[in-house]
C-alpha cells in the first residue's frame, strides 16, 4: 500500500474527462471553484455547528418567549414573511408544555426554532422558504438532518419531527 503502483493513472481516473485520442480534453481555468475551495480553507465542521445551537439559543435570550408561547423576531427591515404564511407556521407547530418557540422572519423565509424544557437541552430549527429543512440537536449534538422539496412538504412533515424530537429520549446522534 501507498507503493508507485497504488497511485492513479489517467486510465483509471473516471473523473477526467476523455477525448477520442484518450488524452485529457483541454478545459479554461477555475474560477469559481479556486475561490469556493479557498474561502472553505480552514473551516472547521464542529465549530460551525456549535456556533449554529449557540445562535439559536441567543435568539431565546434576545425574543424572550413566555413558557409555552411564542416570539417573533423580524430580522429584515422592509422585508416581512406574509402574516397569513407566519400564522400558518405557527399554528403547524405545537410549543412543548414550559418549552418555548421562536419565528424568526427573514422576509422569504421563516425559521421555527424550538425548545423544551430547560432551554436548549433539546432543540430544533426548521427553516421554511425556497429551500427548507429540519435539524435536531438533543444536549448540544446534532441528531438530525432532513432536508424538503418545497416550502409545503416542510411544513407538512416538520411537526410531527419537531413533536419528536422534543418529546422522546429516543434520539440518536448522527454517525
Amino acid at each position: 500500500m501507498g507503493g508507485k503502483g497504488d497511485r492513479p493513472s489517467l486510465e483509471n481516473r473516471w473523473w477526467v474527462d476523455q477525448g477520442k485520442d484518450g488524452q485529457p480534453i483541454e478545459r479554461p481555468p477555475a474560477t469559481f471553484g479556486n475561490r469556493f475551495f479557498r474561502t472553505a480553507a480552514g473551516f472547521e465542521q464542529d465549530r460551525a455547528q456549535r456556533r449554529l445551537t449557540d445562535l439559536n439559543l441567543k435568539w431565546f435570550t434576545e425574543a424572550s418567549p413566555e413558557p409555552g408561547g411564542w416570539a417573533v423576531l423580524h430580522v429584515l427591515e422592509k422585508e416581512r414573511f406574509p402574516p397569513q404564511r407566519l400564522d400558518k407556521v405557527r399554528n403547524a407547530f405545537t410549543v412543548p408544555p414550559k418549552g418555548r418557540g421562536i419565528l424568526v422572519d427573514s422576509g422569504s423565509s421563516v425559521r421555527v426554532i424550538l425548545t423544551g424544557e430547560p432551554i436548549g437541552e433539546r432543540l430544533v430549527e426548521v427553516r421554511l422558504g425556497d429551500e427548507s429543512s429540519f435539524d435536531a440537536w438533543v444536549h448540544g449534538e446534532w441528531v438530525r438532518e432532513q432536508l424538503f422539496r418545497s416550502f409545503d412538504e416542510g411544513l407538512r412533515r416538520s411537526p410531527a419531527l419537531a413533536r419528536e424530537y422534543l418529546t422522546t429520549t429516543r434520539a440518536q446522534p448522527l454517525g
